[in-house]
């Protein structure tokens, strides 16, 4: 059996006009706008005992009924699964999450994720991120490594969900990726939405795109390749990737927004073999930066790069300081 609530609202003279899903937001439900409209395409919101869609315009006096349901889970979700805990108190642990690892569970990964993993660890996470997401107050993607910040105690949680909005979290990655930037540093500032025809995938065409900012450093330079520190100053989804392959720099590794036939424009065998072997974004979360939650502490950490990028980026170093039949 699920967990459901039933929450009741009647439309008041300054909210007639509104959308029913921006009607919903205002109200502390803990839903975010992505989950209020999965939630009335489910049919669970009502207004005057109607299902209607998300973008109804509302009348003064319509009354408006949500059900809200925990989702199910089928499987025990705490997994005694090796975690990499770079620091950890009473109220926040910071992770350092190898690639291929999703972070919570979803169709298609209810097992293996970190969460998983998490809840076997401490039995006390969070709770405000729910079922699914217990502590979880941002996130990597599967294939990109690197340093996560999550909640013990949901004090921790609100305190560090609000640094993420007030957008106070430092965040800096390290990305390797292809082409030679004429200059050394670079602002992306391009709005990234849901892509206009590919709804699995993100774009700067987007229509209803988000303000997206992206500072950009050259670290190492090696010719076909650049490593990039990159400072998030907005977290979009995919932000990174898409914005520097719009650029004209996919992220090396990229299936999705890099283009598979980049490696095959290397002339060298050899170097084209070692960037086709990176099988994944060459993206790490290498620093992470904030007040801790609870005693203001502030907070800094700092993750090396993973043995798979660390290779290809010293090969790379190797190699542009010498002639390419060195390494024939």
């Amino acid at each position: 059996m699920r967990n459901e609530e039933t929450f009741e609202f009647i439309v008041l003279s300054h909210e007639a006009g509104s959308r029913l899903d921006v009607f919903l937001s205002g109200k502390r439900l803990d839903l975010s706008r992505s989950q209020i409209k999965k939630v009335v395409e489910e049919g669970l919101v009502r207004v005057n005992h109607v299902h209607t869609r998300v973008g109804y315009r509302l009348k003064q006096g319509d009354v408006v009924c949500l059900q809200k349901r925990e989702p199910r889970i089928d499987q025990t979700l705490p997994e005694n699964i090796p975690l990499n805990v770079i620091f950890e108190d009473q109220h926040i642990l910071v992770v350092d999450k190898p690639a291929g690892v999703v972070v919570h569970p979803a169709a298609g990964n209810q097992q293996g994720t970190l969460v998983n993993a998490l809840l076997f660890h401490c039995r006390d996470l969070s709770g405000i991120g729910g079922v699914l997401r217990p502590g979880i107050v941002h996130r990597l993607d599967k294939n990109t490594s690197g340093l996560l910040l999550v909640a013990k105690s949901d004090a921790a949680h609100r305190g560090l969900a609000l640094q993420f909005k007030q957008h106070e979290v430092r965040k800096i990655y390290r990305a390797l990726v292809y082409g030679n930037p004429k200059k050394d540093e670079g602002i992306i500032e391009t709005p990234v939405g849901r892509h206009p025809t590919d709804r699995k995938k993100m774009s700067t065409g987007s229509r209803r795109g988000k303000d997206a900012l992206t500072h950009w450093r050259v670290c190492e330079r090696y010719g076909v390749a650049t490593l990039l520190e990159v400072d998030l100053k907005t977290g979009r989804t995919h932000q990174i990737r898409v914005h520097l392959a719009a650029a004209g720099y996919p992220v090396v590794g990229d299936g999705v927004y890099g283009s598979p036939k980049r490696a095959n424009t290397v002339n060298h065998p050899l170097l084209r073999s070692k960037l086709k072997e990176m099988s994944r974004q060459a993206l790490h979360a290498c620093e992470i930066a904030f007040s801790h939650p609870v005693t203001d502490e502030t907070l800094s950490f700092f993750s090396p790069l993973p043995d798979d990028m660390s290779e290809l980026c010293g090969f790379l170093n190797r190699i542009s300081g010498k002639s390419i039949q060195e390494f024939d």
